[in-house]
């Protein structure tokens, strides 16, 4: 995988953090950088955005990944380090079941709510006996939950896809040097 692009923007935050309403804080101020990449470098825009937040894997069945998907018209992912209870879901649930169930780098389980629906997948995204840190994946926006699982794990050679990882790092490192 190779970094083609970067956007840096310093922002204000205005809105507070609230479990299960990241879009309303984080879309108005991702969407503009989209549509900047759009417009001004449409040679590196991306075919798919793996948003770091849930996509239909919500407790409104609409994350961040999704409003951001729709709105840019882009595919994307939701990729949540965090699980949000929903459908009768719960985290502590979820990290029992598949905890037994994936024991090697890659592995995942489909996440069926008690609706009967498929609301996303739980990753492992490391090996050995170590902790057990998973990573959500649901589909955002113009994807199947099966492509989404392949791209995620064509991204990932560390606990989350490079991207994201990719893009932290920038952050961190622009907020160093403010």
């Amino acid at each position: 995988m190779k970094e083609v692009h970067r956007e840096v923007e310093l922002v204000e935050m205005k809105l507070p953090y609230i479990s299960g309403f990241l879009a309303f804080r984080e879309a108005p101020l991702i969407l503009p950088l989209i549509e900047r990449v759009r417009k001004e470098k449409p040679e590196v825009f991306p075919q798919v955005i793996l948003v770091d937040g849930n996509g239909i894997l919500h407790p409104r069945g609409f994350g961040l990944a999704c409003h951001l998907g729709l709105v840019a018209n882009v595919p994307t992912i939701g990729v949540a380090k965090t699980f949000l209870n929903v459908d009768g879901l719960t985290e502590a649930g979820i990290k029992d079941f598949a905890h037994g169930k994936l024991k090697e780098k890659g592995e995942s389980v489909p996440l069926i709510g008690e609706s009967g629906k498929t609301l996303g997948a739980i990753f492992r995204t490391s090996s050995g006996e170590g902790s057990f840190k998973p990573i959500y994946i649901s589909v955002g926006h113009g994807l199947s939950l099966e492509t989404a699982s392949k791209i995620f794990l064509n991204c990932c050679h560390y606990r989350i896809p490079e991207p994201t990882r990719q893009a932290d790092l920038l952050s961190r490192d622009f907020l160093r040097k403010l």
